[in-house]
């Protein structure tokens, strides 16, 4: 593993994505033909549209609970529960894992990330337990993606 590992580009941007700082963000990210594998959905899901989609939805509820103390992490915005808490990175892959509240149940997971010699993700899988955290996601995605297509 070294830094020249295209995945440590790519998690760098991930990373910037997420604080809002990455210019083009997800269309900056994402390879045209990524495909997405959702803990929930049987069939993955193939392309840049969809999958920025899934991520929006899942940006929007997986935060998760505010953390007891309420504090704000940047003093700008209200903090929230999710983290990741351990990286693995070599070559053209990544997992990142994490953990958050939701609905006061504590969920666990790991996105894995694959992306191409240009660091662009051409895959992106996400895994999760326990059972009660998986079906609080599904059910939070599945509301706020029908929210973000209602308008479609």
């Amino acid at each position: 593993m070294t830094a020249a590992d295209p995945i440590h580009l790519t998690l760098e941007r991930f990373h910037a994505n997420l604080r809002g700082e990455l210019e083009g963000g997800y269309d900056a990210l994402l390879h045209p033909d990524v495909v997405f594998y959702s803990p929930v959905v049987f069939t993955p899901q193939e392309g840049r549209e969809i999958t920025k989609l899934y991520l929006s939805a899942a940006g929007s509820t997986l935060p998760g609970d505010a953390p007891a103390s309420g504090e704000s992490s940047t003093g700008d915005a209200p903090a929230t529960s999710f983290t990741y808490t351990k990286t693995i990175a070599s070559g053209h892959q990544a997992m990142l894992e994490f953990e958050t509240m939701m609905d006061g149940k504590y969920v666990n997971g790991v996105d894995i990330l694959t992306c191409d010699d240009g660091s662009l993700v051409t895959e992106f899988k996400v895994m999760m337990r326990p059972l009660q955290a998986v079906n609080i996601v599904h059910e939070q995605m599945k509301a706020m993606l029908e929210k973000m297509t209602a308008g479609s």
